[in-house]
């Protein structure tokens, strides 16, 4: 994998000259509207530049809400909409940017490629501007096309392909549980969840294999009180009702507490928290998740406790195989107890509006104020965040 170091926005909703710099595992919190989905937006849109069009079906395919011109560019009171929009990743040796056009009236189906750039410390692969816009076709990107001739450890065909790959994971309950078709089909799980249970089994299979799946799925079930025993199964009319939609392969659940004769669940029963943390695991410990991934909301239908170990296990997760790169967004303060933030690889921004609108996102440190604060008053950081000291918090 080629991690994602820095991300740059320019014109795209709220982000106007938005910088970020990204580690392994990436938090964004802050008040409602203050623009983190925007962020992961912005890089939904990188990812389909880098696959070579920019169109309702391509964003839709990575989770990015479809808009028009209009409510893409950014529209500032004191600023002057940009008639294109910037973005740019950039990897430890290799760089990748575009500006694309759409106009605000009688807009097009894809947004055109202004500007294109792919290149590495020594060298341009791709440099396309506005003089080439009649030599190629205008809503193609020619770094898609570059890519297969490159070799396969070149800097900038590794830093495309992980773009490409993006995807922004949103979970949904009725498709976690099964009983609605995910529309975006992906591996190893839909971007709402559907699948979750061929993710399950698959990740049964590799624990047989392999220590770390096998001690992820103990700690999954430590987070799960009530379960003394998870797996799959493809006898569903034993435990679903013949009117419940249901896929081949189901999620059963095994109630500690109930009675041997009828302390199985399926998803359709389960508590929807269990199906959260599930859908979390299947894509920080498969090998067919994303290598670069977003999950929204990663805390909801999660009780504080559980945000905090799930976050926790996240982190582990990912920064133990070093082979993908997450971020996730939050709202509930206890995700951030979760975190240590004395590692350079876990990375928390409090996300805010400035005083224009504009969103930025402000890198937290564990600073020695903020541990003295927090040693001194035996306060964990969500207090410190919900008391105003960290940022990203609502002005209400």
């Amino acid at each position: 994998m080629d991690m994602i170091n820095r991300i740059q926005v320019n014109g795209f909703k709220s982000l106007r000259d938005f910088d970020l710099d990204l580690g392994l595992v990436n938090v964004f919190i802050g008040a409602n509207g203050s623009g983190k989905s925007n962020i992961l937006e912005a890089i939904g849109v990188l990812s389909a530049a880098a696959s070579g069009r920019v169109d309702d079906e391509s964003l839709i395919r990575r989770g990015v809400r479809p808009g028009l011109p209009s409510l893409y560019k950014s529209s500032f009171k004191k600023d002057r909409t940009p008639p294109h929009i910037f973005l740019s990743g950039q990897s430890r040796a290799a760089s990748y940017s575009v500006s694309l056009l759409n106009p605000l009236k009688d807009p097009k189906p894809s947004w055109e490629f202004k500007t294109e750039y792919l290149g590495t410390d020594s060298n341009a692969i791709v440099s396309r501007g506005v003089p080439h816009k009649k030599k190629y076709d205008p809503t193609r990107g020619l770094s898609a096309l570059k890519v297969v001739d490159l070799d396969e450890e070149d800097p900038g065909g590794l830093l495309l392909k992980t773009l490409q790959n993006y995807a922004i994971f949103s979970p949904y309950t009725t498709m976690l549980r099964g009983v609605e078709p995910d529309p975006q089909t992906r591996e190893p799980v839909g971007l709402s969840g559907g699948g979750l249970a061929a993710a399950l089994h698959e990740l049964h299979a590799l624990a047989v294999l392999d220590e770390r799946i096998e001690i992820a799925l103990d700690d999954v079930l430590a987070c799960l009180d009530w379960v003394e025993q998870m797996d799959t199964s493809t006898g569903a009319n034993e435990l679903l009702s013949p009117s419940v939609p249901r896929s081949k392969r189901i999620i059963r659940f095994t109630d500690r507490f109930m009675v041997k004769e009828r302390n199985q669940l399926t998803a359709f029963d389960a508590s929807e928290g269990s199906l959260y943390v599930l859908f979390a695991a299947a894509l920080t410990l498969l090998p067919s998740a994303p290598a670069f991934l977003a999950i929204d909301n990663v805390d909801q239908a999660l009780n504080p406790r559980l945000v905090r170990e799930l976050s926790r296990l996240i982190c582990e997760w990912v920064s133990q195989k070093e082979e993908q790169q997450v971020i996730f967004t939050a709202h509930n303060p206890a995700v951030i107890d979760g975190l240590d933030l004395e590692d350079d690889r876990i990375r928390l921004f409090a996300v805010d509006r400035d005083n224009t609108g504009h969103t930025i996102a402000r890198r937290v440190h564990l600073t020695p104020e903020l541990a003295e604060m927090a040693k001194q008053n035996d306060w964990p950081l969500s207090r410190l965040w919900m008391m105003g000291h960290i940022g990203g918090v609502p002005n209400v």
